[in-house]
């Protein structure tokens, strides 16, 4: 046997090893990636960094829905970028990015509903509390609280549900059903390998509920 013939056959071998371990990966093991960049953007960035690695982010997430497209927790993330990415960009250019970020999360639910823990129900819920209402948007305030609740229901002391909802709430001017839960959020077991995403979030809730605290003073 030559050294060619040898060496197609070593290439194939790596190729069927590679294509192995891509389909061994659990779902978390694939979008690992996706999620440590994304908390690197958001906790480590100034906002006005943000929206271009958002969208080199959303990129990298659609080429792994092309490959795991019947995978949940694929489509939620894809989801929670491109709503990221509209967060950053806001005004009426970023209607495109939340309709799709709504498409990807539906996607999602239609798979497995309580893929990570229930969160296309949250994200979807944050985006239908933030997005504007008809004729400009889908917003749906009723549809938002229906959501969370799910969410809730699915993941009861996680860290994320209970400061979506609990920021929906300050919103609301709902401001003691809101403390109750961002103290709950605050109180969330860490997620492995999830610490930087962890670390940004709580101080997110502490710089709330201090915004709470002080709306509190204001109307004694």
């Amino acid at each position: 046997m030559n050294a060619q013939a040898i060496t197609r056959i070593l290439i194939a071998l790596a190729t069927l090893m590679f294509s192995s371990l891509s389909l061994a990966a659990t779902p978390e093991e694939v979008i690992r990636p996706i999620q440590d960049r994304w908390a690197e953007i958001k906790y480590r960035l100034p906002e006005a960094q943000q929206a271009d690695q958002y969208r080199a982010l959303a990129e990298q997430a659609r080429k792994l829905v092309e490959n795991h497209p019947a995978t949940a927790e694929v489509l939620i993330w894809e989801g929670i970028v491109l709503s990221s990415e509209a967060g950053v960009r806001g005004g009426l250019g970023a209607l495109s990015l939340v309709k799709e970020a709504r498409d990807r999360l539906e996607a999602a639910l239609k798979l497995n509903d309580k893929a990570l823990n229930g969160s296309a129900y949250t994200s979807l819920a944050t985006l239908y509390a933030k997005v504007p209402g008809w004729p400009i948007g889908f917003g749906d305030k009723e549809r938002a609280d229906a959501y969370f609740k799910k969410s809730l229901v699915i993941n009861p002391d996680g860290i994320d549900p209970n400061f979506f909802y609990g920021e929906y709430l300050a919103e609301r001017d709902q401001v003691r059903e809101a403390r109750t839960y961002l103290e709950t959020a605050l109180k969330a077991p860490g997620r492995p390998g999830r610490e930087l995403a962890d670390s940004g979030r709580r101080q997110e809730i502490q710089a709330m509920m201090k915004k709470l605290e002080k709306l509190e003073r204001e109307t004694r």
